[in-house]
């Protein structure tokens, strides 16, 4: 077939390494090949031509891309044939381009959402965008303060924490981008309206910039700003439209950190009225407390305690330990409006019948369909002993551990609270020498499973030997000691929320402190 009759740029070489024969076709292509002269451009053609090789070679002519495979003629002559592939490698490179964008935008994801920290994933935002996206990066977060934090990355990755008030308006864009307005286009911005916060230092002429909000859940969660020098081609439509695929991560992931901020400081607030008390020596008697959730990843359960000190009302100091009917965050919601309610119940606290008679009706008007079982304890300091009233509504009766060793059980006793509409209670009282403690605990110590075979309670009497072992220890020893020892029953088991309160009558003299309100301190 003759190289004129071709459909396709054809130019036949002959055995020298001239031009033999060219087409219409490839003398447009290759305006300056000659017939019976050497081939000079394109020179990877050239090239191949001169050494008569026999695969395909490629390379770009002109603004195109063409594939040339020779053809051995009969003489010793080659055809090479030109195919363009322009297109085809336009397809090819958009496709991997596409796909690392998509590569980037996952691993983006991926990053953004490994953190529920704020100013991290305003930090993780900045470098993923100055090192993909621009030369450098800023990410601002509104605030309802004046000042917003803006966190900055330059080229070389370091960041830097700022703050900028008022200043946002005086930008255009940025505060419509704060507000969760669409981006305005790039081209509409005139790069030297960046102001000198926004430019990273030693960063120079700022060439081209986008602003670009950061979507949030609801409401807007912060704006992103690309820059790029003055030798930098400005910011395509392309690319900027995959700045805003990337700041739409970027924003939900900020906007989840900043509700889990939320959630969390509204949580700590409300439970920290829940949480079981830090308790020391009060009026010369010391106390000393331990709890275990129901769940080990819980902070809060159905049981508790509390140490209320002696007020104007009397010279006892109240302490209460109960157990809420249930498990988990609605049993500890209930115990949050119990401890309240004897909060309320304090100038009475000299009557635990009353206290509890109270209780009862407020339980049975709130229409739950829980209930609690209760110990009250008032302690007084006289001389050298703790005199004590106890006072039990349906819960186990306290212990006390003698100095020799002995255990004794309290007798007390009582209806549980907030399911009769009346109940009936016992009040004892009990006198504890220097060196003895009387323990209350919640039933989740004595129905506690464990053990050699994992299924055995830890008892009423093993309880007991415990506290035997525990005579003329401070009241936080006892506490531990106990809790030691139950944990290592259970285990890895399954157990109920576990609570106990220690009350002791300290060894040696009390001394009142010298200020008057600090607990003091004991001599022997």
């Amino acid at each position: 077939m003759s190289a004129v009759a071709a459909p396709c740029p054809v130019v036949v070489m002959d055995v020298v390494g001239q031009v033999a024969e060219i087409n219409d076709a490839a003398a447009d292509l290759l305006p300056a090949a000659r017939v019976g002269e050497a081939l000079t451009s394109p020179g990877w053609l050239a090239a191949a031509s001169r050494t008569s090789g026999t695969s395909p070679v490629s390379g770009a002519v002109g603004e195109g891309f063409f594939l040339a495979r020779p053809s051995s003629l009969p003489g010793g002559g080659t055809a090479w044939w030109l195919m363009e592939e322009t297109a085809y490698r336009s397809a090819v490179a958009e496709l991997e381009a596409e796909r690392e964008r998509t590569r980037f935008l996952s691993e983006a994801s991926s990053a953004l959402l490994a953190s529920l920290n704020l100013d991290r994933c305003m930090e993780v935002t900045a470098r993923l965008a100055a090192e993909h996206l621009a030369d450098a990066a800023l990410v601002i977060a509104p605030t309802t303060s004046k000042k917003l934090p803006v966190v900055v990355c330059d080229e070389h990755e370091r960041l830097t924490h700022r703050t900028v008030s008022s200043a946002v308006q005086s930008v255009p864009g940025l505060l419509e981008a704060l507000r969760g307005f669409p981006p305005v286009p790039s081209r509409w911005i005139d790069p030297a309206a960046a102001p000198e916060w926004m430019i990273p230092e030693g960063f120079g002429e700022v060439g081209s910039l986008v602003i670009t909000p950061l979507p949030g859940h609801g409401v807007p969660a912060g704006a992103l700003v690309l820059l790029r020098r003055v030798p930098q081609a400005a910011f395509s439509e392309p690319e900027e439209a995959f700045a805003g695929l990337f700041a739409a991560r970027a924003g939900a992931a900020m906007s989840a950190a900043r509700l889990y901020a939320e959630q969390n400081t509204i949580t700590d607030t409300l439970m920290r009225d829940l949480l079981p008390p830090a308790l020391s020596q009060v009026e010369g008697v010391e106390f000393a407390g331990g709890y275990r959730a129901s769940v080990d990843t819980d902070r809060i359960g159905g049981d508790f305690y509390d140490v209320h000190p002696p007020g104007a009302d009397g010279p006892d100091t109240l302490a209460v330990l109960g157990d809420v009917a249930g498990k988990g965050l609605e049993a500890a919601v209930l115990t949050g409006k119990i401890r309240n309610t004897l909060q309320a119940l304090l100038p009475m606290g000299d009557d635990h019948g009353q206290i509890l008679r109270l209780l009862n009706n407020a339980l049975r008007n709130i229409h739950t369909t829980r209930f609690v079982t209760l110990v009250l304890a008032s302690a007084r300091r006289e001389e050298r002993d703790v005199a004590l009233r106890l006072t039990s509504a349906g819960h186990p009766p306290p212990l006390i551990v003698r100095q020799d060793g002995a255990v004794e059980e309290a007798d007390t006793g009582g209806t549980l609270i907030g399911v009769l509409p009346e109940i009936a209670t016992r009040t004892t009282e009990v006198r504890l020498l220097p060196g003895e403690t009387c323990l209350l605990y919640s039933d989740g110590v004595t129905e506690a499973k464990g053990g050699p075979l994992g299924d055995t309670l830890f008892g009423e009497q093993r309880l007991q030997r415990a506290l035997a072992e525990c005579a003329g220890m401070p009241a936080e020893a006892v506490v531990e000691r106990i809790q030691m020892l139950v944990d290592t029953w259970v285990g890895d088991g399954r157990h109920d929320d576990i609570a106990v309160l220690a009350i002791t009558a300290p060894r040696g003299a009390h001394l009142s402190a010298v200020d008057g309100t600090t607990p003091g301190r004991y001599t022997a």
